[in-house]
This record gives C-alpha cells, sequence and structure tokens, in this order.
C-alpha cells in the first residue's frame, strides 16, 4: 500500500509568524483547503475537557480551524457526545457549562457548540460498519451524522485504556452516544446500583424490551430481556444504571476503529493531532498529570490511520521528562521502547491502527513532510 502523507510542524515560533498562523500553514500545506466548504455543515470533533482538567486543547486552536472552514463558505460547529461515566459532560446542559468554563463559546470559538447525541445522550443515529467484526450497526451522535463534513481536531496523549488518544479515538469512542460508548467498553449489559435508585420508572419507559424490573420501588435489570442498547443509562437522573464495562482493551482498541470507521465513511474528512501537553491519561479526567515526554508539534493528513502511527512515532523518539509517571514506571519496570505501553502496560495502542488498516480506514505507513 502507498504510504499516507503526514504533514508536521514543530512548534518553534518567532516575532511574526505563531503557532496559530502555523496551524494554519500546516491545514493548506496539509491540503485540507482542497474539500470543498462551500454551504457545507462541517462537524469539527473536539475534546471541550473534563473541569479540573489543564491538558485539553485551547479554544484558539479550534478558533483557526473554524475561521478558515468559514472563509471557504463553510457552516462549522464544535461538537462531542456525552460521556458514559459520571462528572462534567454527562448530559447536554452540565457538557456545555463545562465547555463554557474552559474557555469554549460561540464568541471565542466563531461558532455554536453543539452536543451531538443531544440532551441525555440518546439522540443517536444507527450506521453500519463496513466490514466491522465486533459491532454491526455504530451508535453515533446524530448532528455528527447530519454533518457533510468531518474535522477531527484531537489533543493526542496517552491514555489508560487504549495506550493514547488521537484521531481515532477521538472519532471513534468520541462520536459515539451514550449507549454506543457502553457498546465499546461493555461485552455485557448494564446493571443497578440499587443504593442509587429512587423508582422514578425512567428506564422502564424508555426500554422497549421490559428489561427494568421494579422491586421494593428500587429497580434491577433482566438480562434476559435485556438488549444491551444503553439508553436506561441515558435518562436515569441518578446514574443508578451502570455498564458492564467489562471489554478487553484489545476489544474495545478495535471497537474503537470501527465506530471511526462508521464516522468517517462516505464523506470528506480531515485530520488534526497536536502532540502537547501529553499527559499519561485521558482528557476525560478531572485532573491531568505531569507530561510524560516534551512537546512535539502539530500533525495533520487525510489518513487518520496513518496520523496516529506518526505521533505515536514521534512520541516514542522523545526522552522521558523526569518526575512523570513514565518515569516513575521506568525506574520500576525499565524500558520496553514504547512510552505507551510502558505507562499503561495492560494496553496495546497497536490493536487499533492495525484493525483500524484491516478496515480500510487509512495505512500505517507515512511519509512525514515537515512544514516550516
Amino acid at each position: 500500500m502507498t504510504p499516507s502523507q503526514v504533514y508536521f510542524t514543530d512548534l518553534r515560533a518567532k516575532p511574526g509568524d505563531n503557532l496559530l498562523q502555523k496551524l494554519e500553514r500546516l491545514m493548506t500545506k496539509a491540503g485540507m483547503g482542497t474539500i470543498v466548504f462551500d454551504g457545507k455543515y462541517t462537524a469539527i470533533k473536539i475534546h471541550f475537557g473534563e473541569p479540573g482538567n489543564l491538558a485539553y486543547l485551547r479554544p484558539n486552536y479550534a478558533r483557526v480551524v473554524v475561521d478558515y472552514i468559514k472563509a471557504r463558505g463553510g457552516k462549522p460547529f464544535l461538537t462531542d457526545c456525552n460521556t458514559l461515566y459520571v462528572g462534567g459532560r454527562k448530559n447536554a446542559l452540565d457538557h456545555l457549562e463545562s465547555a463554557y468554563q474552559n474557555g469554549y463559546s460561540p464568541f471565542t470559538a466563531g461558532c455554536h457548540l453543539i452536543i451531538a447525541d443531544g440532551l441525555k445522550g440518546t439522540d443517536e443515529a444507527y450506521v453500519p460498519v463496513a466490514g466491522g467484526e465486533y459491532v454491526a450497526e455504530a451508535k453515533i451522535g446524530r448532528a455528527v451524522m447530519d454533518a457533510d463534513i468531518v474535522i477531527s481536531l484531537n489533543h493526542f496523549k496517552g491514555h489508560e485504556c487504549t495506550g493514547f488518544g488521537g484521531a481515532l479515538k477521538n472519532l471513534g469512542m468520541g462520536c459515539g452516544s451514550r449507549a454506543g460508548k457502553m457498546e465499546m467498553h461493555s461485552a455485557g449489559k448494564p446493571h443497578t446500583d440499587r443504593s442509587l435508585c429512587i423508582g422514578c420508572g425512567a428506564c422502564q419507559r424508555i426500554c422497549a424490551h421490559g428489561a427494568p424490573i421494579m422491586t421494593d420501588g428500587r429497580v434491577t435489570i433482566d438480562h434476559d430481556k435485556c438488549v444491551g442498547c444503553g439508553r436506561c443509562i441515558g435518562v436515569c437522573p441518578r446514574d443508578a444504571v451502570l455498564p458492564a464495562s467489562d471489554e478487553s482493551n484489545d476489544i474495545l482498541n478495535r471497537k474503537i476503529a470501527e465506530y471511526a470507521k462508521a464516522v468517517v465513511d462516505g464523506r470528506p474528512c480531515f485530520h488534526i493531532n497536536l502532540v502537547m501537553d501529553i499527559s499519561p491519561n485521558c482528557d476525560c479526567h478531572a485532573e491531568n498529570d505531569a507530561s510524560i515526554v516534551p512537546d512535539v508539534g502539530m500533525f495533520a493528513s487525510f489518513d487518520p490511520v496513518a496520523l496516529d502511527v506518526a505521533c505515536a512515532d514521534a512520541v516514542n523518539r522523545q526522552p522521558i521528562l523526569p518526575g512523570s509517571h513514565l518515569d516513575d514506571m521506568c525506574r520500576e519496570h525499565g524500558h520496553a521502547g514504547d512510552h505507551f505501553h510502558l505507562s499503561h502496560p495492560e494496553t496495546n495502542w497497536r490493536s487499533c491502527v492495525e484493525h483500524a488498516e484491516k478496515l480500510g480506514l487509512g495505512t500505517q505507513a507515512y511519509t512525514l513532510v515537515t512544514v516550516k
């Protein structure tokens, strides 16, 4: 397979040429301007950051992407889907409030913010996965699927389940509705914490299969009736319905690749990874640990597989920062050559990119083109 081109620019700046200008130049050199944006709804998939986490991308970078699209007649919007876990982004109201706290607003970003799977994370489109081995139909936030074009703007960093998070994870896991996220994380079906249940019956009303059973004023899930759609998780006002979260990390990674395939198939897509503030864990944490390696730069490509592999290779070439989680792991276990695996030894990031390549999302082979 012919290697894909991945474009790179470093984080050096000088008077008259700042990082935002370099990002715009990177997008142009990488060919983003060849996409016909005129009159097209363009979803810019981003992570707004969990409150308390300071490693998420600043809205200044998103504004560059927004202005680039608007200058070409496009109709951009920033978007993300609600989280499966309990936190600051579990429903659209809390999610938008968190985005505002972290500096994202229509005024700073230059476009509207839309939570793609709706108020409670249940507004989803069922999208067939061509060639899928684990997912027949991905449950994707409806606003993402309503868009004509998808741009992923990704903070590249470590991750405790997938090894790292980049374009594929931001597209796959990030665009999944709450039920979609449960499908990726779980081999089983949801269950209830009866101590949290208030017996409101919301889960019973939304279930088409009669799986939630009320006994003594509290609900349990009948797994013989449950089909695992996860809609009960989204409507529970007390987070008493919980996902199984029992899928192996390798299968989780492959499901993420299949969800990413569902998101990008059949429409123009482009991907940008900012490899900076490389924390060991996801931006979904309400904190961020110290960076594990020095900042690297900005990367862009039409190929999300090549892009993620190029960024992983670049991070693995960096020295370990003293006092970081990775430094602790290195001193305790020695180094086997892969920063992400050493950071979280139970993970294998290659399972995602290998499966994505098998699905035809892209190639692991790349040519790196440096943009000054």
